[in-house]
């Protein structure tokens, strides 16, 4: 796909990696952010308000109405719009549905009945649920996702690769590690820094020590591997890991996160014991470590590994 002289929708525009992503696009391309600020902040992209090349529309995904507007001035297609809470799936059963699943449906309807053909979305790595290949490539199967956020990603896919198959559009799908870095809202280190900003001394962690053993994956090299693998794919219907080559566990994160602030003792106040047998959450996947053979194979790989890409997230959250 060319990413040159485009009229591009960016959905989920005010996000973390939207932002990001905007900052990358409208170099060679005019960009219209779509977000309905659920999770998304303006200041996130108002360093662009002078720039003629990126319009920011207030607008929500079930609205299909002023979706279709913003959908009929544009032909290429970034969907990164999403409720990215994967906790909140064991509470509340509709959220992910909606915000994830029909808000899909409803881009890939908007695009029909306007004549765009090609999207690019954020899936992400929930999509394989708990598996023992590690590292995981794109073409294991069956795929069985743990959280309702997971099956939500992988219901997105299997909607995207129908219209890209019935009404001859071209997609790719990035199945995402845990992404961390300047503006991020969310997630683990993120958590970690709020804590400990308001209590030095002691720090409440989610689960049983070590905690779950994950990628992490700078923004930069995100967005690097996202344009490389779009320009680069030559499928109607393709899918790539994006990631790390690494990974490290909570208590891992927890350790650099305390050294970067310049802490010294702090008690981690571990919500599980050893046994598992309290605190904890549903949803949540152990272990996590995606093979990037496709996309390397291609010509491209991630410049920072797990620890590295906590401690400048840190650095930029302080």
């Amino acid at each position: 796909m060319r990413l040159k002289d485009k009229k591009i929708l960016v959905t989920g525009a005010a996000g973390f990696i939207g932002s990001h992503l905007v900052d990358a696009l409208v170099e060679e391309n005019e960009v219209i952010g779509y977000d309905n600020l659920s999770s998304g902040k303006e200041e996130l992209v108002a360093h662009l308000e002078d720039n003629d090349d990126f319009e920011l529309v207030i607008g929500d995904l079930l609205d299909k109405e002023r979706l279709s507007e913003q959908m009929e001035r544009c032909d290429m297609v970034f969907h990164l719009a999403a409720d990215p809470d994967v906790k909140v799936g064991a509470e509340d059963t509709f959220v992910h549905l909606e915000q994830n699943i029909i808000a899909t449906y409803n881009v890939l309807d908007s695009m029909r009945k306007n004549d765009v053909d090609e999207i690019i979305f954020t899936s992400s790595s929930t999509v394989y649920g708990e598996t023992d290949v590690i590292p995981t490539p794109e073409d294991l199967g069956p795929l069985e996702p743990i959280s309702l956020y997971g099956s939500s990603k992988l219901s997105c896919e299997a909607l995207i690769s129908s219209f890209c198959h019935t009404f001859d559009m071209r997609s790719v799908s990035f199945r995402f590690a845990n992404v961390v870095g300047p503006r991020s809202t969310h997630g683990v280190t993120y958590d970690f820094v709020q804590k400990l900003k308001e209590d030095p001394e002691e720090l409440e962690i989610l689960g049983a020590p070590p905690g779950t053993t994950k990628s992490y994956f700078y923004i930069t090299d995100c967005i690097e591997g996202m344009l490389f693998a779009t320009k680069n794919s030559e499928k109607r219907v393709d899918y790539f890991n994006l990631g790390s080559e690494d990974y490290i566990n909570v208590k891992q994160i927890a350790d650099i996160v305390c050294e970067e602030m310049g802490l010294g003792e702090v008690d981690y106040n571990w919500t599980e014991d050893s046994s598992g047998s309290k605190g904890g959450w549903k949803g949540d996947v152990k272990t996590m470590l995606l093979s990037l053979d496709k996309i390397e194979k291609l010509g491209w790989s991630p410049k920072h590994g797990s620890a590295e890409s906590i401690a400048k997230t840190v650095r930029s959250l302080l």
